[in-house]
């Protein structure tokens, strides 16, 4: 499978993914209704109801199944961006299921009941373990990165960026730094463990756009001056 991922012409107007499926692929896309333009023969598109049980109040959505050889290009809204997740041997990532954009049917899903902290800070309260061999596609604002987790040094997340991360790697809600740097901070995540995280950038752009448009001395001051300001004044 090949996938090459192009900005529409003008101004926000969003990405066009397009997919070349060969003989043997099969593509679940969990948002058909984007899919614009499709090559191949008409019993390629298979579409049916898909009930997730026990998420989301047990709604359905119509999954399509896209065999290959064939060729669709599905259109994304300004702002959003696909970024492609290549899953192997014992890997596996809990994501919001929201956020799919598509797997491959090498790929299994599985519901995870999170603990209650991390439902408080992602206002989430299940999230999809994907594991397997294959691809999933996830739909993301800005730039995504991705980093390997090291079993003892932690990594610090900016807790409202994390996208996705390993069902065993251990997760623990802290600010880092010296006095003065955890009162303008978020909250972080602590990351340790094996396999990958992966996380937003771009989620801090418009504090820095405002500041840069000089929005104001004595707001500006507040936010520095009072413990945990930049969390508190926005």
């Amino acid at each position: 499978m090949i996938i090459r991922m192009e900005d529409a012409a003008g101004s926000g107007a969003g990405q066009a993914v397009t997919f070349s499926l060969t003989d043997g692929d099969t593509v679940h896309v969990l948002h058909p209704e984007q899919i614009v333009a499709y090559r191949g023969p008409s019993s390629g598109r298979s579409d049916r109801l898909m009930n997730v049980k026990g998420i989301y109040r047990k709604k359905k959505w119509i999954r399509a199944d896209i065999a290959g050889p064939s060729q669709f290009t599905a259109a994304l809204p300004p702002g959003f961006n696909m970024h492609e997740i290549q899953l192997e041997g014992e890997q596996d990532m809990l994501y919001d299921f929201r956020h799919v954009f598509f797997y491959t049917k090498q790929v299994t899903m599985q519901t995870r009941i999170l603990k209650i902290k991390n439902m408080l800070v992602t206002r989430d309260a299940i999230k999809m373990k994907f594991s397997g061999n294959g691809s999933i596609g996830i739909l993301t604002q800005g730039p995504v990165c991705k980093v390997k987790l090291h079993p003892t040094e932690p990594l610090y997340v900016d807790a409202g960026s994390i996208i996705a991360y390993p069902e065993a790697a251990k997760l623990d809600l802290t600010v880092y730094g010296n006095h003065l740097a955890s009162q303008h901070m978020n909250y972080h995540w602590k990351l340790t463990g094996d396999g990958y995280v992966l996380f937003q950038a771009g989620r801090q752009n418009q504090r820095l756009v405002n500041e840069l448009n000089d929005e104001g001395i004595i707001k500006r001051f507040l936010r520095e001056a009072i413990p945990f300001g930049g969390v508190f004044i926005k």
